[in-house]
């Protein structure tokens, strides 16, 4: 979720012509046996592709906890271990909100709420649960947007990975989008969603085993979490002259604070006032991010919901995002700690900082990049092995999940319903193969379009607001209220959905009215969604006053109070019982949250 920061480990990054990240011969052993494993994969996982569903959808013969891994991973790209290090570094532990209160919640309310109507309908994607719902336009509306902007995600993490490697390796731009790119096709090509998600299964532990060994490094270089945080007791931030606070608060929309270092130990009690480094109040985190961008991610982002679908029975299924939750609690230990871990180590990166001693910082060394700084300055020959190939992992299977994902939409909610209804099952295979090399190559050309454009966080921020905050509104009425119809679902999607395009608008043009109220990325992006939101539920509640319903035969597997509740086997064990999962993961969570107050 929270594509808002997707970019945000290189977003600013410029060309830079030197490595400064050399590899050893074990280092690149270690990335091309990955890439050779993947690659196999792909292969190994193609020959069981028979039909459209095995492509698609993995013949929904998955155990609970691949599609669990999966599930997790799938959302473990550039996000996860470049921008929330960088976050950690900019904000501290507040960027942890986005894990405890913006994910966990939203993912145990996925698992005992909503894969019981997903899974249960044997619905393929979520525009095909929307057709069902409400009506072909709402599905239409939905699969479009979603078609059309997830390639460009896609090639969002090509462009991130090329930047990155072009930036600490010295490699050139081309030859980096096209590898990934060939690569990702290859697998996906032959395997489809199953080989999307057994490659996200060996991300996840590329990232646990890549990755996690840099908090311990970065403790140690501290000399220990009490001397850490003796230091931050000590300290102001951001570590600017007053030259650089006056010209930084000198740009529009800019706002400094020299603020003790301590706020940045803390993940919410910083919001009871808006002076924090995310500049943001609690009713932003809680509404913002903690229901709307997160419920809409984890619960409608077919992405992340196709790995559920995969799963081989309904409890399966329900378990799948449960799982997740476990070890999505514990990440922000391996991928904000080292950021924030890093503060006494590169203090130079923060922010405004571009001399240091008189001499100009290279446009690389930013707390963009503080995660592959860190690898280069710790790592030794063989771990920086391990490590640059998590990071490559991390940002290809973001392609992958992507491309596969889009490939699924395009068949089944476009093509197979407008264009060729009623064709031979081995013909929407074909299809399907196809258009994961059409996503590839439109993966590649924004990869380009996006080279060199100042504007990135907005074209992620657009993409997820347009199709997934104003979805959530219109999904959760549906499926919660009988009186919903499906005109009112249709206006709901399409007011809500530009909503959310106005409050982009908005933020992207200075001067335009009410600008100043949402042109901070964090706050524009947290209340847009909201707002979003509320357009959304307002206009399908509104026009379902005045048109006509479904019957109540019609939503039944649709609508809550229409639905027989699905009966638990008895003699399952209560570590395989959602409901138990559930209340557990909320548990652990807020126990997390109370520490780190």
């Amino acid at each position: 979720m929270v594509t808002n920061t997707l970019l945000a480990a290189v977003s600013t990054a410029l060309p830079h012509s030197g490595a400064i990240i050399h590899l050893h011969g074990i280092d690149w052993a270690i990335l091309v046996v990955y890439l050779l494993f993947v690659v196999g994969i792909g292969i190994i996982t193609g020959r069981g592709s028979k039909t459209s569903e095995d492509f698609f959808l993995s013949g929904r013969s998955l155990p609970a906890w691949i599609t669990g891994l999966a599930f997790i991973s799938a959302n473990l790209g550039a996000l996860e271990v470049m921008g929330m290090s960088q976050q950690g570094y900019e904000y501290g532990m507040m960027t942890a909100n986005y894990y405890w209160i913006g994910a966990i919640p939203a993912i145990v309310f996925m698992g005992i709420a909503m894969m019981p109507f997903f899974y249960g309908s044997k619905v393929r994607s979520v525009p095909e649960f929307l057709k069902k719902r409400y009506n072909e336009g709402a599905r239409f509306i939905n699969a479009f947007t979603f078609a059309v902007f997830t390639p460009a995600i896609s090639g969002i993490s090509m462009y991130a990975l090329a930047v990155v490697m072009q930036d600490f390796l010295g490699w050139h731009f081309a030859p980096s989008v096209w590898v990934s790119a060939v690569v990702v096709l290859v697998y996906t090509f032959m395997g489809g969603l199953t080989a999307s998600i057994y490659n996200e299964v060996l991300q996840f532990f590329l990232i646990v085993l890549g990755i996690a060994p840099m908090t311990i490094i970065a403790l140690i270089a501290n000399h220990g979490w009490a001397h850490f945080k003796k230091w931050i007791a000590t300290h102001q931030l951001p570590f600017l002259t007053p030259d650089q606070v006056a010209a930084a608060a000198a740009k529009p929309g800019s706002v400094v604070h020299q603020m003790p270092a301590t706020q940045w130990m803390h993940t919410f009690q910083n919001t009871l006032t808006q002076n924090n480094p995310m500049h943001i109040t609690w009713p932003g985190v809680v509404l913002g991010l903690g229901f709307v961008l997160s419920f809409s991610y984890w619960c409608t982002n077919f992405l992340v919901v196709q790995r559920a679908l995969a799963a081989k029975d309904m409890n399966s299924a329900q378990r799948t995002p449960l799982l997740a939750a476990f070890p999505k609690m514990i990440f922000p230990f391996i991928v904000i700690l080292p950021g924030l871990l890093a503060l006494p180590l590169l203090p130079h990166l923060f922010p405004g900082n571009t001399t240091v001693n008189g001499h100009l910082i290279p446009a690389t060394e930013s707390f963009n990049n503080v995660m592959p700084l860190m690898m280069a300055r710790y790592y030794p020959a063989g771990l920086l092995g391990l490590g640059l190939t998590a990071l490559m992992a991390s940002f290809m299977s973001g392609m992958a999940g992507n491309v596969t994902a889009f490939n699924t939409v395009f068949t089944y909610d476009l093509y197979a319903v407008f264009i060729k209804p009623n064709a031979p099952d081995k013909h929407y295979l074909w299809v399907g193969r196809i258009m994961t090399v059409v996503g590839i190559i439109i993966s590649v050309g924004f990869a380009y379009v996006v080279r060199g454009q100042s504007g990135i966080m907005g074209y992620t921020q657009t993409i997820f607001g347009v199709v997934n905050a104003p979805l959530i509104a219109v999904f959760l009425l549906g499926m919660f209220a009988t009186f919903t119809t499906p005109a009112g679902g249709l206006w709901g999607l399409l007011v809500g959905t530009a909503t959310s395009v106005t409050l982009w608008i908005i933020r992207s043009y200075p001067g335009l009215p009410l600008w100043h109220h949402y042109n901070n990325n964090t706050t524009g992006a947290f209340w847009g969604a909201v707002w979003a939101f509320c357009a959304g539920a307002g206009a399908t509640i509104v026009v379902s006053l005045f048109t006509k319903k479904k019957k109540d035969e019609e939503l039944v597997g649709l609508v809550y109070q229409l639905t027989p509740k699905p009966e638990q086997d008895a003699t399952l064990p209560w570590w395989k019982k959602p409901l138990v999962l559930g209340v557990l993961a909320l548990v652990l969570t807020l126990i997390i949250n109370l520490l780190f107050w």
